[in-house]
């Protein structure tokens, strides 16, 4: 009985433990092969670990030329739609890249509703990383 409770009771804590997987992928290239491996490599990182029992939190940070994969003219725009049902991945777009861009446009540019924007996107990554963020540039 002593035996049954104490197996039990570890598989109970063992788990318990689920880890939070994080990974932080940096875009800066607006070349849609590219983000479609970023996009890639974000779901082959969940399908692990998911399958490991862990969760996981996926940030994709665009900035640069990388921004134009999070406009609404994207070419991976309908994988970003899906993606974003999923509370699992989130989508930030560097702010100075985005005033930039609007004022050489010459009007305000339309962001796709799954990208936030940030103030920096090179900020954001250096936050991600002190946060515990692994790095992964496609």
């Amino acid at each position: 009985m002593k035996k049954t409770l104490f197996l039990a009771a570890a598989l109970l804590s063992t788990s318990a433990i689920a880890e939070i997987q994080r990974l932080a992928i940096h875009v800066d290239e607006n070349d849609p092969k590219v983000m479609n491996l970023a996009l890639n490599n974000a779901q082959n990182v969940k399908a692990y670990y998911t399958s490991k029992g862990d969760d996981v939190i996926v940030e994709l940070v665009a900035y640069g030329p990388g921004l134009n994969m999070y406009l609404e003219n994207s070419p991976v725009k309908e994988r970003l739609e899906t993606l974003g049902m999923d509370d699992s991945y989130k989508f930030s777009a560097c702010n100075n890249t985005y005033t930039k861009m609007s004022k050489k446009a010459g009007k305000d540019l339309v962001l796709l509703s799954e990208a936030n924007k940030v103030p920096s996107g090179v900020v954001r990554l250096m936050e991600l990383q002190k946060q515990g963020y692994a790095y992964l540039r496609p």
